[in-house]
């Protein structure tokens, strides 16, 4: 992944809706939504509260296997958009004593930004996903003023 063709997010929104969660993804240039279930909504409000649940989700357990390897989340893409479906990768990171290596996992774009959220690292948008989705800027500002 180039990173001279991605936007990095500089905020994400969970807002719960009637039909589950829209997931606002606001960068510089536009405001893109991704809409996922509840359930997943709860997740990551609770990932950017640091809630820690009492015991833990499978998402704590693919961070934990990450770290077990000695490897991290070093950022997360949101990489393709198709029919109103979204695509994302976890880019990874091994720094050991032997080797380095960078490895690109697809993802559901509400796991990776769970990961990355949890891990702290970056989030970015490829410019031809910015291009092809709808400014929901004014949809984003809405929905603060109902809050």
């Amino acid at each position: 992944m180039s990173m001279v063709e991605a936007i990095p997010v500089t905020a994400i929104e969970v807002i719960p809706t009637k039909g589950g969660t829209a997931v606002f993804l606001v960068t510089a240039a536009k405001t893109i939504v991704i809409q996922v279930d509840a359930m997943i909504g709860e997740v990551l409000q609770a990932a950017q509260s640091d809630k820690q649940p009492e015991r833990p989700q499978s998402h704590d357990l693919m961070l934990q296997l990450i770290l077990g390897l000695d490897a991290t989340v070093a950022q997360v893409a949101i990489v393709e958009v198709k029919d109103g479906v979204f695509f994302a990768r976890v880019i990874l990171k091994q720094d050991g004593p032997v080797a380095r290596k960078i490895a690109e996992v697809d993802a559901r774009p509400s796991d990776a930004l769970i990961l990355a959220i949890k891990a702290k690292r970056p989030v970015y948008i490829l410019r031809a996903v910015i291009e092809a989705c709808e400014d929901m800027s004014e949809t984003l500002a809405r929905l603060r003023k109902q809050s």
